[in-house]
Order: C-alpha cells, then structure tokens, then sequence
C-alpha cells in the first residue's frame, strides 16, 4: 500500500466531512488536543498506544495517522516494533498482521 497516497485521500476526504459536521470535527479535534496533552505519558507514548490500539482497531487510517506522528516525534523503528511484539501477542494473528501494515506505514513515512 502506499501510504503517503493513502493518507492523502483520507485528510482530502475528512476535509469534506468536516466542512458538512463542522462540530462533529471540533469536538473530536478538541477530545485530542486534551487526550494528547503531556503530562506523566511522553507524547511519543501517548502515540504508541495510539498505535496499538489503532492495531487493535485494524483501522488503516488510524494506523497511516499515528505512524505519520511518530516519524514526526522521532520514534525509532525498534520503539515500534516493540509495540507491535505487544500487539501480535495481545491480539494474535490480526495484531500480526495489522502490526505488519503499521510497519510498512512507518517506513514509507520514515522514508521522507
């Protein structure tokens, strides 16, 4: 899959969506924006649970959006993958093969 792409298509379909529930997107944003304040968690651990629930979730756009984060804070690809060891073992054969889209995502958005 490429991400990038998919990414793309995903922000240029949310832009539709937001500008037809503007207040469904704001109060999303808003629940993020405090989920997502630092305080004991590090925001690059809120983003690898974020990851692994995405996983869970089996949500691709979930998975192209917290992958894109963490190349951005500077996750190493081992934190990753330290993850998604969790998520195989936490969800079995669909953490697996989830976790393998999530990896994928990491790189090509690693890639720059």
């Amino acid at each position: 899959m490429d991400w990038k792409q998919f990414i793309k298509e995903a922000e240029s379909e949310l832009a539709i969506y937001a500008k037809e529930l503007p207040g469904t997107m704001q109060g999303f944003a808003k629940m993020g924006a405090a989920a997502k304040q630092e305080g004991v968690l590090s925001q690059k651990t809120r983003e690898l649970v974020s990851l692994a629930i995405a996983i869970r979730s089996q949500c691709d756009h979930c998975i192209a959006y917290h992958a894109r984060t963490l190349v951005k804070l500077k996750a190493e690809r081992e934190e990753v993958a330290e993850v998604l060891a969790i998520c195989a073992y936490m969800a079995g054969g669909p953490g697996i093969n989830y976790g393998a889209k999530a990896l994928q995502a990491f790189d090509q958005f690693s890639e720059g």
